[in-house]
């Protein structure tokens, strides 16, 4: 039998100061021309953050300049650097690279810190996969910060993530206000995910995980979150506005994130239109996490 050859993954780094390297692990992240394993972002200690993403093929690098050139918006950005990792130890890498994150009382981390760390209630352990959410990227620590200002506030008595990527704000929810999470993404393996993780943190009979297009799905047309999670992208939270209105209980809240700070202000005026008052804004590395509450 012929053996095949090992399969190699590409590694794109590059270095860039904030705001610029958070747009741009985002449109990495986000972009499907190519399609990439894994993005993350970390700080190297002197102002600069590197930003990492990993391939299955190698990238056109042409493609990837216009891409990062767009994020950057202007931002100093080192050029690009194109390696090679063989053997498919891509996630071996890519976790190494991550930290743990802390945002309020949550510590997120990857299981390669799993014997490092002191847990407590609002540990979370998350490893870098094929969906979004580490809590690295500032959009999802912002929303942690968030959830967990509100659970000193109340506690609703269903939460509701959309679009939610590995799962961990479904998760950090349910912990924090010991209340049942239900988790739903658009992307079959981001629900898997989102399901393996939620077990791995005891927690599968709360979150419960499963595929669906924004609020359209059936199982949520007779649902009344207290609060509804959406860390996505302006567009769609745009869109998706009367739709929560409708969905989220009266007295409840949206916690919206996925936007920058241009266009928060956008953002909040739209759902204020439809009868929410903005609560709290919180600014992080240029991302803006926005709760509203249902009036």
């Amino acid at each position: 039998m012929t053996e095949s050859p090992p399969r190699s993954t590409y590694r794109v780094r590059l270095e860039a100061e904030l705001p610029a390297a958070g747009r741009i692990a985002n449109a990495l992240d986000e972009t499907a021309g190519p399609q990439a394993l894994s993005v993350s972002y970390f700080d190297l200690g002197n102002g600069l953050f590197e930003v990492s993403a990993l391939y299955a093929g190698r990238p056109d690098e042409n493609t990837l300049q216009a891409v990062v050139d767009r994020a950057a918006n202007g931002g100093r950005v080192s050029p690009l650097l194109i390696d090679v990792l063989p053997d498919e130890n891509w996630v071996t890498v890519s976790q190494g690279q991550r930290r743990p994150v802390r945002a309020g009382r949550f510590l997120v981390h990857g299981s390669h810190d799993r014997d490092t760390i002191v847990r407590t209630r609002y540990t979370i352990e998350i490893d870098a996969d094929q969906a979004f959410g580490t809590a690295h990227h500032a959009t999802t620590r912002g929303c942690l910060i968030a959830l967990d200002e509100l659970a000193k506030w109340g506690r609703p008595d269903l939460i509701l993530d959309v679009g939610t990527g590995t799962g961990v704000l479904a998760i950090a929810a349910a912990l924090a206000f010991d209340r049942p999470a239900i988790a739903t993404d658009n992307d079959p393996v981001a629900v898997r995910i989102a399901k393996e993780n939620a077990a791995k943190a005891g927690l599968s009979q709360k979150v419960q995980a499963f595929v669906a297009d924004g609020l359209s799905h059936p199982s949520l047309a007779r649902l009344r979150p207290g609060l509804i999670v959406a860390n996505i992208l302006a567009r769609p939270l745009y869109d998706l506005a009367p739709a929560m209105a409708r969905t989220v209980e009266p007295g409840g809240y949206v916690l919206l994130s996925g936007i920058t700070g241009a266009q928060a202000h956008a953002t909040a005026a739209r759902y204020s239109s439809l009868g929410f008052s903005l609560e709290k804004r919180i600014l992080l590395d240029g991302w803006a996490v926005l709760l509203l509450g249902r009036r």
